[in-house]
């Protein structure tokens, strides 16, 4: 019988240790070998897809069923590699060569992982634009990767319509979607391979052939820029294959932790709300569907009450992508309303969870709540915390996958007891080759196969990781560090607050003080004297927030989910000016 926790009374049934040897066994579906990587010998999966066309082609297996749902457009696996055919045919007719950069700027669509499947089965290097970016963002994006043509839809087309002439690499210009003129010399992407609905309808055709290796360049993510301009990573076909297994594995991993064998690879629907443009989306969750014949639901954009209308009306298994999707469908007022049986998981990182959450995703929806961490320097998945696991140790970022190695260091790379706080470093087939066209921050940030996150962070006894914050994000109040992620829990906690952020103003005795940005749960009520006696009540005092401002908009926010905290700070202007 199932205790309140939501953990069986014999649960764990097995050790870490005996889970990850059971499952690791030669001759196992997870059965890993050591290859070198850029001179550094690395664990990799041994069964994983070798590259992105090797991934492709295994998918024309899944035939009729469901690859994507776009509003009334139903995409098959078999017309999605027909329509990739099709696309990489006419990149090949248009001179693009393997090494050759290809963007990718839109929304999610069913036109994205055609984009993408078929620049990456030349050999070519996608580069996913972030969507929401300005025309003068994309230009430096442009520019700094050196792509000779652009995959575009109609907004991010008319973004780029006055910036065309001043880019020094782009030749061709596919737009899709558009309603108008194209406005420059452009070609309808239509006009090429059709659309959605005509993609079954194009004949069967093999790849242009080319030959490929694991670890050939395939995409260029771009870092979310919050500080100064944004680094492309160099990304690998083994760094986003990688992730099909990762993602697999941890499931094994937590059926065996409950005495269950480990869940075939059936194929489930997938509500993404993440963009395509983030390794979470891409990465994490696309390549896993991919695999395992799921299907994508796209939707235009977030809203909660429309992701609710398709997870009953399309039985969606799993969603979710950062925590503030959670925290909406569990706060609305209308989610009574809805059959929202059919999910099973609810999954989200790229940003910290209130240890709440997970608490309150497996009372109220039944779901086995699940996290993880990884950036975009490692393709996303590096750690994985689900289920009862989660349930254990809700603040944790999760156990790091087999082929993963998590250390925390000082600042000059020395290896630190377990408990200390310190740099978080990883290391594993995941970790990009580098950034592009950036020799001096490669060598910064990459270091001998580790990549140096930059979060803080502590491992305890069993390697369960614990990110306490960005380093640049800790309040020093007084000599006493103060982690923000940990006071933010807190306040998430309380029964009003819908979302938070802890920044750091300055003080003249202390030298910087903690102080909060609050929004409510809509018909909630608390003030700042409630909610710094919340604080006080479960933290050291020198840990309440000074002060706390409250709003009625969301906080803003990058692609990746993160908190633009910058931004906050207009909101505490006197005490700035100070």
């Amino acid at each position: 019988m199932a205790m309140e926790d939501g953990q069986g009374a014999g649960w764990p049934a097995r050790s870490h240790d005996e889970v990850r040897a059971l499952l690791t066994a030669p001759g196992s579906a997870f059965e890993m070998e050591t290859v070198t990587i850029r001179g550094v010998p690395t664990r990799t999966w041994k069964h994983a897809p070798p590259t992105l066309r090797a991934l492709l082609e295994a998918s024309r297996g899944h035939g009729e069923r469901l690859m994507t749902i776009h509003e009334d457009e139903r995409v098959s696996y078999a017309a999605h590699a027909r329509a990739v055919a099709a696309l990489a045919a006419e990149l090949v007719s248009r001179g693009v060569r393997a090494g050759d950069r290809v963007a990718i700027a839109m929304r999610n669509l069913p036109d994205y992982p055609v984009a993408l499947f078929a620049i990456t089965a030349l050999g070519a290097v996608a580069v996913p634009l972030n969507a929401w970016w300005s025309g003068e963002e994309m230009r430096y994006a442009l520019d700094d990767s050196g792509a000779r043509m652009l995959i575009v839809d109609a907004e991010r087309h008319e973004r780029l319509i006055p910036l065309y002439g001043l880019l020094r690499h782009l030749g061709d210009v596919l737009v899709t979607r558009a309603t108008g003129t194209l406005g420059r010399p452009a070609t309808a992407l239509e006009a090429l391979i059709g659309p959605p609905a005509q993609w079954g309808s194009l004949p069967e055709r093999p790849l242009p052939p080319v030959a490929l290796a694991p670890d050939d360049p395939a995409v260029i993510f771009y870092t979310s820029g919050t500080t100064g301009r944004p680094k492309g990573a160099l990304g690998t076909h083994r760094n986003l294959t990688t992730n099909i297994m990762s993602s697999a594995y941890a499931a094994a991993r937590n059926a065996l932790r409950r005495g269950e064998a480990p869940p075939p690879s059936t194929p489930r629907v997938l509500l993404t709300v993440i963009p395509l443009f983030h390794v979470t989306a891409c990465s994490a969750a696309l390549m896993g569907a991919v695999a395992s014949g799921s299907t994508s639901i796209f939707m235009r954009r977030w809203d909660a009450v429309g992701a609710m209308e398709l997870i009953e009306r399309e039985r969606v298994a799993v969603t979710g992508g950062v925590p503030t999707i959670a925290w909406q469908l569990l706060d609305h007022p209308e989610r009574a309303r809805f059959d929202l049986s059919s999910l099973e998981s609810i999954a989200y990182g790229g940003a910290p969870a209130a240890p709440e959450l997970a608490k309150r995703l497996r009372a109220e929806f039944g779901v086995w709540p699940q996290n993880g961490w990884g950036m975009t320097e490692t393709m996303a998945t590096v750690t994985s915390l689900a289920a009862e696991d989660y349930l254990a140790r809700p603040e944790s970022a999760g156990l790091p996958v087999a082929v993963a190695d998590v250390i925390i260091t000082d600042d000059e790379g020395v290896s630190l007891p377990v408990g200390t706080a310190g740099e978080v470093r990883a290391r594993g087939p995941m970790v990009v080759a580098g950034y592009w066209n950036r020799p001096e921050a490669t060598a910064e940030t990459f270091v001998e196969g580790w990549v140096r996150t930059g979060d803080v962070g502590r491992l305890d006894a069993e390697g369960f990781l614990y990110i306490l914050d960005r380093a640049k994000d800790v309040v020093i109040r007084g000599g006493e560090n103060i982690y923000s992620i940990e006071v933010e829990n807190v306040l998430q906690a309380h029964p009003a607050v819908s979302e938070c952020a802890v920044i750091g103003t300055p003080h003249r005795v202390l030298g910087e003080e903690p102080v909060a940005v609050v929004r409510l749960i809509p018909g909630a009520a608390a003030g700042e004297t409630e909610l710094q006696c919340w604080v006080r009540e479960r933290l050291a005092a020198f840990k309440v927030p000074a002060a706390i401002r409250f709003t009625a908009e969301p906080l803003p926010r990058n692609a990746n989910g993160k908190i633009l905290k910058r931004e906050l700070k207009g909101l505490f202007r006197e005490r700035f000016a100070a």
